[in-house]
């Protein structure tokens, strides 16, 4: 039988080395594919003011030309494919860190669409986590040629411009093997054993000048990312919007007026569409805090005929010092309607903070919630949850071990509300940041029960 000798004889066969060894790279050549499908499924979803809970099977079976039908076929089922082969690798050497259970189990058309919107956080990563790896290990041999070859100008594109001519792409059998055996030379020794004597040398120079030289790097920054309207930077714009006008809270006759009138799904939705759109253009450019909402959408922002005459109705005792409170107060109002019809109104935060509650801390919630302003907590919470633990970072920054108690007196105290000490003085110690979004559902279901709201 022959023997081989090891390739890996002499420093300057390394990166070849790496390269034959590399079978992830055989990956690469699809990038293209599944950019493309990212760029479309960007295009059809942006600005949408709700995640599509489907599956990714349900989705391609809604309405599409035969021709976008089968191109989005196509480019799933290789995004599939390549996010399976490569799931082990993004868990442990990804450079977005992806939460343990993504990478678990392999997708199939029965998984959530989710994951293939590219998104900063929730299942939505799982899709930019694949084009970052896949950039990633391109750049990665481009560079390997120009420590070895001393190359000082390489160009760039970027993702929205990758095309397969710019791409590390090649097939073990077509390329690499004819490459390999036309730099080996046989000879026998005593015995009759045959050596082979691999031209190693030739074999990088050859594998550099054909897969690798004139490559250009990809830039990471432009990889398609989907931007729902609540995935925007709340914080900072309610910052904005308070150096240019006056935020009030909103009087508990006004709240209860506002559930008690948009008491469906669709007008909750229609009423924080406006309000956001509202906030946005308030952000920017101001404007008397005393006057009226309505007098702002209809006649400022001429939304008077594009909105739902029940929910201008509903807004009618609002001032735009009320849009943030008003923000919040329909952002818990929408979630207790999901809740209601059964969804998750927290799909897209970390399971990190979904944890269940024992039977005796619902019992101790319970006996907090009787006493305490319960809408305040509901709103409170809820804007906890949405605008600080639905972050990609969240788990880092907010460890799910801390007291709930302690996380949200002190997220409150940040904004100087008064709600704080009631929270510091009687909310459950024993009820841990992992417990929040449970927590909260507990206290809307406590509401609905108690209250028949």
């Amino acid at each position: 039988m022959p023997r081989t000798p090891s390739l890996s004889s002499g420093s300057s066969c390394r990166s070849f080395t790496h390269f034959i060894q590399e079978s992830e790279l055989r990956l690469v050549k699809f990038l293209p594919e599944i950019l493309a499908l990212q760029k479309d499924l960007v295009k059809q979803f942006q600005n949408t003011a709700e995640i599509k809970d489907c599956s990714i099977r349900e989705f391609l079976r809604e309405p599409h030309s035969g021709v976008m039908r089968d191109l989005l076929e196509r480019r799933v089922n290789v995004f599939l494919s390549v996010w399976n082969k490569l799931r082990r690798s993004l868990d442990t050497n990804g450079e977005i860190k992806l939460p343990k259970s993504y990478c678990d189990a392999e997708l199939s058309l029965d998984s959530r669409l989710e994951v293939l919107l590219p998104r900063r956080h929730g299942l939505g990563l799982c899709s930019t986590a694949l084009a970052s790896y896949l950039i990633g290990l391109h750049n990665d041999f481009v560079y390997s040629v120009i420590r070895d070859t001393k190359e000082d100008d390489r160009y760039q594109v970027s993702p929205l411009e990758v095309a397969n001519l710019h791409l590390i792409s090649y097939e073990v059998e077509r390329d690499l093997i004819p490459l390999i055996l036309s730099n080996c030379q046989y000879s026998m020794e005593k015995g009759g054993e045959t050596l082979q004597d691999f031209d190693l040398e030739r074999i990088q120079q050859q594998v550099i000048s054909k897969f690798l030289q004139g490559k250009p790097l990809i830039r990471l920054e432009g990889i398609p990312t989907l931007v729902y309207r609540h995935d925007r930077n709340n914080e900072q714009l309610f910052s904005e919007l308070r150096n240019k006008l006056e935020q009030s809270t909103l009087p508990s006759s006004v709240m209860n007026m506002i559930s008690g009138e948009l008491q469906s799904y669709s007008d909750v939705c229609d009423a924080l569409s406006v309000t956001e759109i509202t906030l946005h253009f308030l952000a920017m450019a101001g404007e008397n805090a005393d006057m009226p909402l309505t007098e702002y959408i209809e006649q400022v922002l001429q939304m008077g005929d594009q909105t739902n005459p029940h929910v201008l109705q509903a807004l009618r005792r609002c001032q735009l010092r009320h849009s943030i409170a008003l923000w919040q107060l329909l952002c818990a109002h929408k979630s207790e309607q999901l809740l209601r019809l059964g969804r998750d109104p927290f799909a897209d935060v970390s399971r990190d903070y979904k944890e269940e509650l024992t039977p005796e801390l619902v019992k101790l919630l319970h006996t907090f919630l009787v006493h305490s302003s319960l809408e305040t907590f509901l709103q409170e919470l809820h804007e906890m949850i949405i605008l600080k633990l639905r972050r990609v970072q969240a788990v880092e920054e907010f460890n799910p071990a801390w007291s709930l108690k302690e996380s949200l007196s002190a997220y409150l105290d940040a904004k100087d509300s008064e709600f704080a000490a009631e929270v510091e003085d009687t909310f459950p110690d024993d009820i841990l940041l992992s417990h929040a979004a449970c927590t909260w559902k507990a206290a809307a279901i406590f509401k609905r029960e108690h209250r028949g709201s």
